[in-house]
């Protein structure tokens, strides 16, 4: 699994997770077996090669179509916002379902 975080900097450990407008730089987070496999950070979304399966956005209101339309999972982190925090929720199952 791909998790693309929209992210205010490019440092895995201080780095934190910003709204969708905000964001400095993108993060892909591959994690398999319940690992951490590769973080990598990009300043332009568009130089993404790598499939990502899931967009992780902090609230319900962000514009996320374009990641509906690439049939993405969206999953809202309401209070995570370090990517060790965002990995460990999606691995407990505490990310939330986009509210519709």
């Amino acid at each position: 699994m791909v998790l693309l975080l929209p992210m205010n900097g490019d440092d895995t450990q201080e780095s934190e997770l910003v709204s969708i407008n905000e964001a400095t730089f993108w993060a892909t987070v591959e994690v398999e077996e319940g690992r951490v496999i590769e973080i990598n950070f990009y300043t332009d979304r568009t130089t993404i090669e790598t499939p990502c399966d899931a967009v992780i956005v902090t609230n319900n209101y962000e514009p996320v179509m374009e990641f509906l339309d690439q049939q993405m999972m969206i999953l809202v982190a309401h209070t995570q916002r370090t990517i060790d925090d965002i990995v460990e929720a999606y691995l407990f199952r505490e990310l939330h379902d986009l509210a519709l």
